[in-house]
């Protein structure tokens, strides 16, 4: 079933990530070639302009992106657009391009969200300083602070509390843009929220990240523990992936203080080290098995008719 299957895999940051992805996509008997999309070039008028190394002429059945290579603006649209072309010639791209834009764009991930009913915190997305120092005064304190996130960022990392217009930085600082979300804290004082790794649509583990700070990133001191998933997170992560078009994801939530849960990030290309040590499911095992029947299913020959039918 899959013999001269051709997959790619773009996951060259992070050896423990890209060893697992790749022993599984091996278990699934399917040889994953390792490329950047940093050297996938354009050449036009010589047949078909996408080169990816490792595929001659050809191209892949099916991209597996774990990463994205960094770089320029430029090269990041770069990068983006060869996935859209790699797409519309029929091979199978997970996390598609429209995935990684949707849920990399804080900004896009709250608008659809929103549109969809999703509860998250309160977000604001402000292009002003000025606009965001009258949003902080009006909405900011000590005892209800906004959180200020980069637009692009991960891993918890240029995360600040604001609790009066003088905490914002220079809008230079923030590429220009003011991303803001309600601070939810918990009833019990503890710095604690929630990872949940969705998968082809499912929901298949979470788990509790706490800290001793209020950033509970497991890649910023967070403790990963275990979580019997509860149904109403699970299908809340499912809901968020499905409208970010993603096909693997960590969804991350914070309960609501009312019994329920709030989305706080769709994460498009999410690292599970820490989830893997307080789950037995197979997370790789898990996204191989996935990809590839999305690529089977897509290049599947089409059944003969028998004779006289």
């Amino acid at each position: 079933m899959t013999a001269g299957l051709r997959i790619a895999l773009a996951a060259e940051n992070g050896e423990w990530h890209r060893d697992r992805l790749v022993a599984a996509v091996r278990r699934l008997a399917v040889e994953p070639v390792l490329v950047s999309l940093a050297d996938i070039a354009v050449v036009t008028g010589e047949g078909e302009p996408l080169r990816v190394p490792g595929f001659g002429r050809d191209l892949p059945h099916g991209l597996l992106v774990r990463t994205i290579s960094g770089g320029t603006f430029e090269a990041t649209t770069l990068r983006l657009g060869i996935l859209h072309a790699l797409v519309a010639s029929g091979t199978i791209v997970w996390n598609s391009p429209v995935g990684i834009e949707r849920s990399v764009d804080k900004a896009m991930t709250s608008l659809l969200l929103a549109r969809g009913a999703v509860p998250t915190p309160e977000t604001f997305v402000l292009s002003s300083r000025a606009a965001a120092c009258e949003l902080a005064a009006r909405e900011a304190g000590p005892e209800r602070p906004l959180v200020l996130k980069p637009l692009f960022g991960s891993q918890g990392e240029g995360l600040r509390l604001i609790m009066r217009p003088e905490d914002l930085p220079e809008r230079d600082e923030v590429a220009g843009v003011f991303y803001l979300q309600r601070y939810i804290a918990r009833r019990d004082g503890r710095w604690r929220d929630y990872r949940v790794f969705v998968c082809a649509g499912r929901a298949i583990a979470g788990m509790i990240r706490e800290g001793d700070g209020w950033i509970t990133n497991v890649r910023r001191g967070g403790r990963p523990l275990p979580w019997a998933l509860p149904r109403a997170a699970a299908q809340l992560a499912e809901a968020a992936a499905a409208l970010t078009a993603v096909d693997y994801t960590g969804v991350d939530l914070v309960e609501d203080g009312a019994g329920g849960y709030l989305v706080l990030e769709v994460n498009s290309m999410p690292a599970w080290s820490g989830l893997q040590q307080v789950t037995e499911v197979d997370i790789a095992g898990e996204i191989a098995a996935g990809f590839v029947r999305a690529v089977r299913a897509a290049h599947a020959p089409a059944p003969r008719l028998a004779a006289g039918t």
